[in-house]
């Protein structure tokens, strides 16, 4: 416990290994600590990023991996992070095999949980043909006959942004619906039905989703899911710290809220990726992680302690 890094990244995802390789270029002695439950890994592949439009998650963190070790003064471990505690300078950082690490700052970039409806079926489809994201996953149902899981202002959100892929989109709302005179006419106005049937699992062949069965015995012939869900902290690392959470963010209650430069409200901490994102993307990720890496150095100059 003698050495005291410059940064220590939680999390070895998109964020944290993007913000890695502009530490090392910056010559900062770093350390990264991934527990290895990125929340995409069970996707087809990336939508949407460039260079690796399509590529498996897993590819993309193994090549960022192996970049990493050009630069002497970064180091990675296996590893989940418990707790933490101390001032800007300072921090120690307590991992779950009892070790404990120091550090002058620290980049939460663990991600975040995705808590997405309770129906069976929908697990051994996530991250294909059921997904949260028409942006990433859109473009491999397009056509189709879709689906959208969801209720009130954030369901009509979605079912209209997802007639972008498909002419035949239906709005799913468990259940007697939450929407407005007004929901309704914008949904009839880009043609989108609503079904308010209980769901009661999702039926698939060969890992593709065939069909939303319901509680009345009938089912809805489907190929594609956008379903609404809500991101969770994996565990009370941020809470512990005592950065403030940005309860506005319509999403997750619990992003960490950041200011411009990606520092959250605790001296010291930095937060990039899902954990304070509004728009939860690898694209996006790889982008804050990379500006936070960049904040977290010139917080050095700033102390003159280069």
């Amino acid at each position: 416990m003698d050495k005291i890094w410059d940064c220590l990244i939680v999390g070895g995802g998109a964020a944290g290994l993007s913000a890695a390789l502009v530490l090392g270029r910056a010559r900062r002695e770093t350390l990264l600590i991934d527990a290895g439950a990125q929340s995409n890994l069970a996707a087809h592949g990336i939508g949407g990023l460039l260079g690796f439009d399509g590529v498996p998650p897993a590819q993309l963190y193994a090549q960022g991996r192996h970049e990493l070790t050009a630069y002497p003064s970064i180091e990675t471990r296996s590893g989940e992070v418990i707790t933490a505690d101390g001032a800007v300078g300072d921090f120690a950082v307590e991992l779950a095999d009892g070790s404990v690490v120091r550090t002058r700052r620290v980049l939460l970039a663990m991600g975040m949980r995705y808590e997405s409806p309770d129906v069976p079926g929908l697990t051994e489809l996530w991250g294909n043909s059921v997904f949260h994201c028409p942006f990433c996953h859109g473009w491999e149902v397009r056509d189709k006959p879709l689906a959208v899981l969801a209720d009130g202002d954030r369901a009509v959100h979605m079912a209209t942004l997802l007639r972008g892929w498909s002419d035949d989109v239906v709005l799913l709302t468990g259940g007697p619906a939450e929407l407005t005179a007004d929901h309704r006419s914008r949904l009839a106005h880009v043609g989108v039905d609503v079904d308010e049937r209980v769901v009661s699992e999702l039926h698939s062949l060969a890992g593709e989703l065939q069909a939303v069965m319901f509680t009345d015995g009938a089912s809805l012939a489907r190929n594609g899911l956008l379903v609404a869900t809500t991101l969770r902290q994996r565990g009370a690392l941020a809470e512990k710290l005592g950065v403030a959470f940005a309860a506005t963010n319509p999403i997750s209650p619990e992003a960490i809220e950041t200011d411009a430069m990606y520092r959250t409200s605790v001296p010291g901490v930095f937060a990039a990726g899902d954990v304070s994102a509004q728009l939860p993307q690898v694209a996006a990720a790889i982008a804050a992680g990379s500006a936070a890496a960049a904040s977290m150095v010139a917080s050095f100059m700033e102390e003159h302690n280069v």
